[in-house]
C-alpha cells in the first residue's frame, strides 16, 4: 500500500486470529472492553459496520471528562480490513468539526494464529499529522492493539 502525504504507520504481529482482532474493532461489547488505553476507559460503543455507517465511540479519562468520537466507515472486509473517517458521521453526513484523519486498518494472516495488523493514520495536513503524533499515536494505538489481542485470545 502506498504511504500518503500525511500519515503515521504502526505496524505490530499480535499473538491472535486476524478475524478475533477484526471482531475486537467492529463488536460494541468488545470495543467497549480495549478501544481506550487503560486507564482510559470506553463507556459506549454505537457501530453500523457497513461502507457509509455511522460510528460513536466514547473514550472516558480517569478524571471522567468523555471524548465522543464520532465517524463512518467507508470499506468495510470483514476479518481483514476497515477503513473509517472522522469527515462524516453516518450516511454521508458532513461532521459538524474539520476532519481530522481517516483510517486504514488490516487484519493479515501472519500464520502460526498470528496477526499481521497494520493501523495508518492518513491525515489532510501536517499539522494533523504533528498532532496526532503529539497525542502519542504510535504508543496509544500500540497499547490499544495489545489490550485487543489479550482479548481476541479468549474468544
Amino acid at each position: 500500500m502506498t504511504t500518503a502525504k500525511h500519515e503515521l504507520v504502526l505496524e505490530l504481529i499480535l499473538d491472535c486470529e486476524p478475524g478475533d482482532l477484526y471482531r475486537c474493532w467492529t463488536e460494541p461489547e468488545l470495543i467497549k472492553q480495549a478501544f481506550a488505553p487503560k486507564p482510559w476507559t470506553t463507556p459506549s460503543a454505537k457501530v453500523d459496520v457497513r461502507p457509509g455507517g455511522g460510528s460513536e465511540i466514547t473514550m472516558r479519562s480517569p478524571e471522567g471528562q468523555e471524548f465522543p468520537n464520532k465517524g463512518q466507515y467507508l470499506e468495510v472486509v470483514p476479518g481483514k480490513k476497515l477503513v473509517f473517517t472522522d469527515a462524516f458521521i453516518g450516511d454521508w453526513v458532513p461532521s459538524e468539526n474539520a476532519p481530522f484523519f481517516t483510517a486504514v486498518l488490516t487484519f493479515e494472516d501472519a500464520g502460526d494464529g498470528k496477526t499481521k495488523y497494520t493501523a495508518r493514520a492518513r491525515h489532510w495536513t501536517a499539522e494533523g499529522k504533528q498532532q496526532h503524533e503529539q497525542m502519542g499515536f504510535i504508543p496509544g494505538w500500540t497499547i490499544c492493539a495489545r489490550q485487543m489481542e489479550a482479548l481476541a485470545q479468549t474468544l
